[in-house]
């Protein structure tokens, strides 16, 4: 077997986070300036791909039939970030969430016929990629255009923005990146190069034995390989998350993509069982609980005492609301004071409530079924709410308990023939994530 080439270039940089960006949305730890932190991120490039960095340090390894890894020094503190769009969207609003702050770009956008018209096409669910610079200045933008394979780009080249719809053909790289928290987990990503709709694929694949709110420790490690769909060399949009490492405390959580012979694909730990909920632990992709589960709670409205039987999620007025588990829609309308609702009714004696909502996901009606994940409606302030939000319950047998400490299901584990082969496909990725791991720790030995 031949040796592969492992090429390193290590950089170490000071970090700071966009607290403005993510406040506080994993918690619990403040906000502190992320000094010296060690990251690390990587590109592993498929099989007759030629487009590598040039090398600054080589090792070669022995007996491993491995990929060639390239763990890039730009010399420059450039993010790449993503953002679905949601309803009521304005491209100020965006480059708010995606961390941009470039008056002039924004100008440029505003008066380039092109660009305006791109803008005008923006629709909810899609995803705009941008890349910045220090300080927040834009680098490129990437809109989607009619479809997945077409999208219209803002790139600043020699000082000077341009314009133009691109056709795009996309390759698959696969990267790498590693990192540790020291405030939160977007923050850790942010600094280790790894887009922001790559951390939350990690905290939802996570998220039935990591609570992201509550359980999130400083120096909690992670590692994670990811698809980057690129075009003409950059980053258009990130793809699945292929494998992952998390450790937090002193419990070390894996899973592994695997599509099994009947065409589904799940995550898995190292040893098969399944990491898929038959309950979504969230109906938001990422929120912060302004308002938890309680017996007793001053009503911000009625200014009385009473059970709050449920969760309250903070989130803007559009944000996308998804389906926690299969079911069928039992009620969609308004109800005094929850608002707009929707009651979803799931398998067995369960059921889950949605409520002040801004409005319906299009053709949700009674009677209706959603799958797990789907969107079915968009948060908002209607009822008696002080503030945009989601009140999301969950009930058994019509009684109303806490979401976030019941005990979720899980989905049937490999076994047989299926497990053989989840262990023979995941040998290369776990001998990833093993030489990352390796990679790190020397890393951190060398800065003490």
């Amino acid at each position: 077997m031949h040796g592969r080439i492992w090429s390193v270039s290590v950089h170490f940089r000071d970090a700071f986070e966009k607290l403005s960006r993510h406040p506080l949305i994993l918690g619990g730890l403040g906000s502190m300036a992320l000094l010296g932190m060690v990251t690390a991120s990587a590109i592993v490039s498929r099989t007759g791909d030629d487009a590598a960095e040039p090398m600054q340090a080589v090792l070669v390894l022995e007996k491993l039939a491995l990929p060639a890894v390239e763990f890039v020094d730009s010399g420059v503190a450039e993010f790449v970030r993503e953002e679905r769009i949601q309803r009521s969207d304005t491209v100020a609003s965006l480059f708010s969430r995606l961390g941009v702050n470039d008056p002039e770009a924004l100008a440029f956008i505003n008066r380039n016929p092109g660009a305006r018209a791109a803008a005008r096409q923006l629709r909810p669910g899609k995803t705009v990629t941008a890349r910045t610079g220090p300080g927040g200045t834009l680098v490129a933008l990437y809109f989607p255009i009619s479809d997945r394979d077409s999208t219209f780009a803002v790139v600043k080249k020699d000082g000077e923005f341009t314009a133009s719809e691109q056709a795009m053909r996309l390759s698959t790289r696969i990267r790498l990146g590693s990192g540790e928290i020291v405030s939160s987990l977007f923050g850790a990503t942010d600094a280790a190069g790894i887009p922001d709709a790559v951390a939350t694929q990690l905290a939802e694949i996570f998220s039935g034995d990591i609570d992201f709110y509550r359980d999130l420790r400083k120096g909690d490690e992670f590692t994670v390989i990811f698809e980057s769909l690129v075009h003409n060399g950059q980053h258009i949009r990130s793809g699945r998350i292929l494998a992952a490492e998390f450790v937090n405390g002193n419990r070390t959580h894996q899973a592994y993509w695997f599509r099994a012979k009947t065409g589904a694909g799940g995550y898995y730990g190292g040893d098969g069982k399944s990491l898929h909920k038959a309950f979504l632990r969230s109906p938001l992709e990422f929120s912060r609980v302004t308002s938890g589960f309680s017996n007793a709670r001053l009503h911000p409205v009625l200014q009385t005492i009473r059970g709050h039987r449920g969760i309250d999620y903070g989130a803007p007025i559009g944000t996308r609301v998804r389906a926690v588990a299969d079911g069928v829609v039992e009620f969609a309308g308004n109800q005094g004071g929850y608002g707009n609702l929707i009651v979803l009714r799931h398998q067995g004696r369960y059921s889950t409530a949605y409520g002040h909502l801004n409005g319906f996901a299009q053709g949700l009606h009674r009677g209706a079924r959603v799958e797990q994940g789907d969107t079915i409606g968009f948060v908002g302030r209607t009822g008696l709410a002080t503030g945009p939000h989601l009140h999301y319950e969950f009930r058994d047998n019509g009684q109303q308990i806490n979401p976030l400490a019941v005990s979720l299901p899980a989905a049937p584990s490999l076994d047989g023939a299926e497990l053989v082969r989840f262990g023979t496909s995941i040998a290369s990725l776990r001998s990833h994530l093993d030489l990352a791991k390796q990679t790190q720790a020397a890393r951190v030995a060398s800065a003490e």
